[in-house]
């Protein structure tokens, strides 16, 4: 595993001044707290426009039926739910076990009991939609054993935070430099297994797939698994209810084995990025509309529109 930098001052400046608001918000009600999550993530998009071309671009992409004031009203609603996701995910799970279940339910949880009373782990493919940092704390207060796939942050100290709330919460996080290793010996424990896979990043093993219309890099890591491992496959998805809390949809995934294995791979790969952006598309101002989702293209793929 590659050596991490030490943390700077700015890191532990960044530190500081996001405990201290969390400090505060933890002490408020939580729909407050959550509430205030959400108007400080507006402020990121007007006035401050943090990523504002790059969401709107990308929202403008994959919806062209809109109008510029649905493009902004859409965008503007991302920047909400990012702002209460990061909160709640704080402060909710600061509580413990039980304010979790409370606050976060889960719909399709007679699959995952399912699964359980077979002795069997699982691999749950899910994508960043309303509070995905939340999932992985709901499932474990549900009784679940569970293990979150991980990438490392760019601020170290942030992440040593991160990772002792995630425990607390009852969530083994796994690295992504360690799920090669790790993640056959906690299916067999019969743990569930989170794996985000709607993100692009370099140095993940990933395919080109559409999404909505355009081949989009797309991580290949939870069908490699799927398919080497014989391990059932559940979509999972965060989605808000009226009064803004967050809900986990859980589905089974169905997996198709052919005998040709990485057709077999694609096949699964297209099939989660395509239920993806079917909820996308139900509930897009609930996406992460942040990261540059078709940054990244195939050899010989047409220019991409401006902004994306």
């Amino acid at each position: 595993m590659p050596e991490r930098r030490p943390p700077t001052v700015q890191h532990r400046i960044e530190y500081v001044a996001l405990r201290a608001v969390i400090g505060v918000l933890v002490r408020l009600p939580i729909p407050w707290a959550a509430a205030i999550g959400g108007w400080l993530g507006r402020l990121a998009y007007r006035p401050f426009g943090v990523r504002r071309r790059t969401v709107e671009a990308q929202i403008a992409f994959a919806f062209p039926e809109f109008t510029p004031a649905q493009v902004q009203a859409t965008a503007r609603a991302a920047y909400d739910n990012l702002g209460r996701t990061a909160i709640e995910a704080a402060v909710v799970s600061a509580r413990g076990a039980a304010a979790v279940r409370d606050y976060c339910g889960i719909k399709g949880i007679e699959h995952l009991e399912a699964a359980r009373a077979r002795g069997e782990g699982a691999l749950l493919v899910a994508g960043h939609a309303a509070n995905w940092e939340l999932a992985g704390a709901t499932i474990a207060a549900h009784g679940f054993p569970f293990s979150a796939v991980a990438r490392h942050m760019g601020n170290p100290v942030f992440e040593e935070y991160l990772l002792r709330v995630r425990e607390a919460a009852g969530t083994e996080v796994v690295f992504d430099d360690q799920a090669v290793r790790r993640i056959p010996r906690a299916v067999k424990e019969g743990r569930f297994i989170g794996l985000l896979a709607d993100q692009g990043v370099l140095g993940l093993a990933s395919t080109f797939v559409p999404f909505f219309g355009r081949l989009a890099k797309t991580p290949r890591g939870p069908a490699v698994f799927a398919l080497r491992m014989g391990t059932p496959v559940y979509f999972c998805i965060g989605v808000r209810d009226e009064r803004r809390r967050p809900w986990l949809l859980v589905e089974p995934m169905p997996v198709e084995v052919t005998g040709d294995r990485e057709r077999d791979v694609e096949t699964l790969v297209a099939r989660y990025t395509a239920r993806i952006e079917q909820h996308v598309r139900e509930h897009p101002g609930e996406y992460f509309w942040h990261h540059r989702r078709w940054k990244r293209q195939p050899e010989g793929a047409p220019p991409l529109p401006p902004g994306l």
